[in-house]
């Protein structure tokens, strides 16, 4: 399944889609969406693939989302992800689309299964993208991702085809439902035969997720190194529970041990588009605010009036958050 490495059959961008029990992935939208602005571009059109099972009724939804064609294709043995598998199918699909730019999420099969199929294409990928453009005058496909830690952005090519990448959630706007859509998505049939399972899956496990997710949060109230310690995050809990909000936090809370990874929002933690962000404690480096710039309102508490935060909130309060904190969660109070 070597790369071609001419321009004359490859057209079109795929995104490689995911379904969960209610419908499209949060993050196929984004990818539905942002691949479009890359088609739009090329003067070419967005597709997008579903493998799975059951998936077919789901997968129609994705013509209302923006999708000219969507292709299917449905095996029992593809209920589960098992990367083998999954590879020989999408590499026959590949090999039968063509696709110029083929896209992924970052997610938990994305992830695994983008490097995996490129590794068999023998093309490069970049992964856990936040951006995605098209260079005009040779129709390239530039991805930048976060390098070092976080510490600079970089700005990657590649020749042949397809172009891939694997995109972070939330770094794109999702595309809005445009409506019924009659069209009827395409099935596509490939041959499993010879996959050989280098992996047995031998048991499954659901971690119960506590409390609302970072990534699907209206509100989130985060705190940084201005909160002074672990002890700071337990009056962000407090008015988490006011605003039904989820609570997160920078870089450093996290190095400090006050709050787990999973709560880190920024480039090496998770990029968040709330309603509203507040931000207490935090200075606003470009790390942080890179996770949280999607951000509808932006509110930010920090007793330093120089803190490079105020330049990007919305709203800002300079003052000890240990007195503005209490006084706000009971304005909130009063208003129910």
């Amino acid at each position: 399944m070597n790369g071609e490495k001419t321009t004359t059959e490859h057209k079109h961008v795929l995104v490689y889609g995911e379904v969960t029990d209610e419908g499209l992935a949060s993050i196929t939208k984004e990818l539905l969406n942002g691949g479009k602005e890359l088609a739009d571009a090329l003067g070419e059109e967005i597709h997008a693939v579903f493998m799975g099972d059951s998936v077919y009724d789901r997968a129609k939804e994705a013509g209302a989302f923006g999708a000219k064609k969507t292709y299917v294709v449905e095996d029992p043995t593809l209920g589960k992800y098992s990367g083998d598998t999954f590879v020989a199918c999408l590499g026959q699909v590949v090999e039968r689309l063509k696709p110029r730019i083929l896209i992924f999420g970052h997610s938990e099969v994305g992830a695994d299964l983008g490097p995996r199929l490129a590794f068999e294409l023998r093309q490069p990928i970049s992964t856990d993208c936040v951006s995605m453009e098209i260079k005009d005058d040779s129709k390239t496909l530039l991805r930048t991702k976060p390098v070092f830690g976080g510490l600079a952005m970089a700005l990657f090519a590649s020749e042949g085809f397809p172009q891939m990448a694997t995109v972070r959630a939330k770094s794109m706007t999702p595309a809005e439902k445009s409506g019924a859509d009659d069209r009827e998505p395409m099935r596509l049939d490939v041959d499993l035969g010879k996959v050989v399972e280098r992996v047995k899956v031998i048991d499954r496990v659901t971690e119960e997720a506590k409390g609302l997710k970072l990534e699907d949060a209206e509100v989130i109230v985060s705190g940084g190194r201005g909160m002074g310690g672990a002890d700071g995050f337990e009056a962000l809990k407090e008015m988490g529970k006011l605003v039904n909000g989820a609570i997160g936090g920078s870089r450093v809370a996290v190095d400090n041990g006050w709050i787990p990874t999973s709560l880190q929002v920024g480039l090496t933690g998770t990029i968040v588009a709330p309603r509203v962000y507040v931000a207490v404690g935090i200075s606003g480096a470009s790390q942080h605010m890179t996770g949280c710039a999607r951000s509808q309102r932006i509110i930010a508490i920090n007793k330093d009036s120089a803190a490079p935060i105020f330049k990007q909130a919305h709203f800002g309060v300079v003052g000890d958050w240990k007195t503005i904190l209490p006084a706000f969660m009971e304005k909130l109070k009063e208003l129910g």
